[in-house]
Protein backbone atom coordinates (compact mmCIF):
# COMPACT_ATOMS: atom_id res chain seq x y z
CA UNK A 1 0.00 0.00 0.00
CA UNK A 2 1.28 3.54 -0.94
CA UNK A 3 1.87 6.40 0.64
CA UNK A 4 -1.62 7.57 -0.58
CA UNK A 5 -3.73 4.73 0.15
CA UNK A 6 -2.42 4.68 4.18
CA UNK A 7 -2.91 8.49 4.60
CA UNK A 8 -6.41 8.08 2.90
CA UNK A 9 -7.45 5.04 5.11
CA UNK A 10 -5.88 6.63 8.14
CA UNK A 11 -7.92 10.50 7.29
CA UNK A 12 -10.97 7.91 7.01
CA UNK A 13 -10.70 6.39 10.21
CA UNK A 14 -10.07 10.03 11.75
CA UNK A 15 -13.22 11.57 9.83
CA UNK A 16 -15.21 8.84 11.38
CA UNK A 17 -13.84 9.42 15.12
CA UNK A 18 -12.27 5.99 15.19
CA UNK A 19 -9.03 7.84 16.56
CA UNK A 20 -8.05 4.60 18.96
CA UNK A 21 -8.82 2.39 15.60
CA UNK A 22 -6.77 4.28 13.35
CA UNK A 23 -3.56 4.02 15.66
CA UNK A 24 -4.54 0.01 15.91
CA UNK A 25 -4.38 -0.36 12.41
CA UNK A 26 -1.23 1.96 11.48
CA UNK A 27 0.69 -0.52 14.05
CA UNK A 28 0.20 -3.27 12.08
CA UNK A 29 0.35 -1.68 8.62
CA UNK A 30 4.18 -0.86 9.87
CA UNK A 31 4.57 -4.26 11.96
CA UNK A 32 5.46 -1.93 15.53
CA UNK A 33 3.52 -3.97 17.25
CA UNK A 34 3.85 -5.48 20.98
CA UNK A 35 2.33 -7.75 23.09
CA UNK A 36 2.37 -5.72 25.95
CA UNK A 37 0.63 -2.98 24.71
CA UNK A 38 -2.95 -3.04 26.35
CA UNK A 39 -4.65 -0.13 24.94
CA UNK A 40 -4.50 3.16 23.98
CA UNK A 41 -6.70 5.81 25.39
CA UNK A 42 -7.23 9.87 24.46
CA UNK A 43 -6.49 12.85 26.06
CA UNK A 44 -7.22 16.15 25.20
CA UNK A 45 -6.53 17.61 21.93
CA UNK A 46 -3.53 18.48 20.66
CA UNK A 47 -2.29 21.96 19.95
CA UNK A 48 0.23 21.52 17.24
CA UNK A 49 3.22 22.95 18.76
CA UNK A 50 2.88 20.25 21.49
CA UNK A 51 1.68 16.68 20.75
CA UNK A 52 1.72 14.89 23.73
CA UNK A 53 1.71 11.15 24.17
CA UNK A 54 2.46 9.14 26.99
CA UNK A 55 3.55 5.78 27.86
CA UNK A 56 1.72 4.44 31.25
CA UNK A 57 1.58 1.75 33.22
CA UNK A 58 3.94 -0.38 36.47
CA UNK A 59 6.96 -2.09 35.33
CA UNK A 60 6.28 -5.37 34.41
CA UNK A 61 2.88 -5.06 33.53
CA UNK A 62 0.66 -4.16 29.97
CA UNK A 63 1.21 -0.44 28.99
CA UNK A 64 -1.09 1.58 27.79
CA UNK A 65 -0.47 4.45 25.48
CA UNK A 66 -2.35 8.04 25.71
CA UNK A 67 -2.62 9.95 22.55
CA UNK A 68 -4.30 13.11 22.11
CA UNK A 69 -8.23 12.65 20.03
CA UNK A 70 -7.19 14.78 17.39
CA UNK A 71 -3.50 13.00 16.84
CA UNK A 72 -4.14 12.16 13.18
CA UNK A 73 -4.66 15.91 12.22
CA UNK A 74 -1.37 16.44 12.14
CA UNK A 75 1.28 15.04 9.43
CA UNK A 76 1.64 11.35 9.57
CA UNK A 77 5.32 10.75 9.22
CA UNK A 78 5.24 12.93 12.31
CA UNK A 79 2.72 10.66 14.44
CA UNK A 80 3.76 7.64 13.21
CA UNK A 81 7.45 8.35 14.49
CA UNK A 82 6.15 9.39 17.64
CA UNK A 83 3.73 6.51 18.16
CA UNK A 84 7.41 4.41 17.73
CA UNK A 85 8.90 6.70 20.53
CA UNK A 86 6.01 4.79 22.77
CA UNK A 87 6.29 1.25 21.66
CA UNK A 88 9.89 1.47 22.52
CA UNK A 89 8.68 2.66 25.82
CA UNK A 90 6.04 -0.30 26.46
CA UNK A 91 8.64 -2.39 25.47
CA UNK A 92 11.45 -1.03 27.99
CA UNK A 93 8.74 -0.88 30.82
CA UNK A 94 7.18 -4.36 30.04
CA UNK A 95 9.74 -6.98 29.86
CA UNK A 96 13.02 -7.33 31.55
CA UNK A 97 15.41 -6.21 31.71
CA UNK A 98 13.27 -3.60 32.08
CA UNK A 99 15.00 -0.07 31.54
CA UNK A 100 14.53 1.61 34.55
CA UNK A 101 16.34 4.76 34.49
CA UNK A 102 14.22 7.57 32.92
CA UNK A 103 17.21 9.58 31.25
CA UNK A 104 18.32 6.16 29.28
CA UNK A 105 14.73 5.06 28.21
CA UNK A 106 14.11 8.40 26.66
CA UNK A 107 17.44 8.52 24.75
CA UNK A 108 16.58 4.92 23.63
CA UNK A 109 13.40 6.23 22.25
CA UNK A 110 14.37 8.91 20.24
CA UNK A 111 17.46 7.09 18.93
CA UNK A 112 14.57 5.03 17.51
CA UNK A 113 13.18 7.79 16.20
CA UNK A 114 16.24 8.59 14.15
CA UNK A 115 17.27 5.09 13.22
CA UNK A 116 14.85 3.11 13.23
CA UNK A 117 16.82 -0.53 14.54
CA UNK A 118 14.37 -1.83 16.91
CA UNK A 119 10.92 -1.06 14.09
CA UNK A 120 12.37 -0.72 10.77
CA UNK A 121 9.18 0.29 8.62
CA UNK A 122 8.50 4.02 8.82
CA UNK A 123 7.87 6.94 6.86
CA UNK A 124 10.15 9.68 6.50
CA UNK A 125 10.08 12.93 9.05
CA UNK A 126 11.65 16.33 7.66
CA UNK A 127 14.94 17.52 8.69
CA UNK A 128 13.17 19.61 11.19
CA UNK A 129 11.61 16.85 13.24
CA UNK A 130 14.93 15.00 12.52
CA UNK A 131 16.45 18.08 14.36
CA UNK A 132 14.04 18.54 16.61
CA UNK A 133 14.53 14.64 17.90
CA UNK A 134 17.68 14.90 18.47
CA UNK A 135 17.83 17.99 19.90
CA UNK A 136 16.00 16.46 22.37
CA UNK A 137 18.07 13.21 22.71
CA UNK A 138 21.02 15.29 23.39
CA UNK A 139 19.40 16.87 26.37
CA UNK A 140 18.91 13.54 27.91
CA UNK A 141 22.09 13.05 26.92
CA UNK A 142 23.46 15.88 28.65
CA UNK A 143 21.73 15.19 31.88
CA UNK A 144 22.80 11.50 32.06
CA UNK A 145 26.02 13.74 33.80
CA UNK A 146 29.53 14.40 32.54
CA UNK A 147 31.92 11.19 32.05
CA UNK A 148 28.86 9.25 33.67
CA UNK A 149 28.52 5.03 33.05
CA UNK A 150 25.24 5.96 30.62
CA UNK A 151 27.01 8.71 28.61
CA UNK A 152 30.00 6.18 27.69
CA UNK A 153 27.14 3.76 27.11
CA UNK A 154 25.61 5.58 24.61
CA UNK A 155 28.48 7.68 23.47
CA UNK A 156 28.89 6.05 19.82
CA UNK A 157 25.43 6.34 19.52
CA UNK A 158 25.60 10.12 20.15
CA UNK A 159 27.85 10.30 17.54
CA UNK A 160 26.29 8.74 15.29
CA UNK A 161 23.20 11.08 15.97
CA UNK A 162 25.69 14.52 15.23
CA UNK A 163 26.79 12.64 11.96
CA UNK A 164 23.02 12.61 11.31
CA UNK A 165 22.56 16.22 11.93
CA UNK A 166 25.59 17.32 10.18
CA UNK A 167 24.43 14.99 6.84
CA UNK A 168 21.35 17.51 7.20
CA UNK A 169 23.28 20.67 6.60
Amino acid sequence: MNYDKIKSKIETYHNEGKTIEAAEWLLKKFDIQDSNLKEFALREKADPSYILLTTEGDFGEEQVIRMPENVFQFPLPLILTLLTHEMVHVRQKSREPYVLDRLEREWQAYYEMLFHTIFPNFLEVSNYHKKFFAEKAFSYYERMGEGSELQAKYANQKKEIENLINSLY
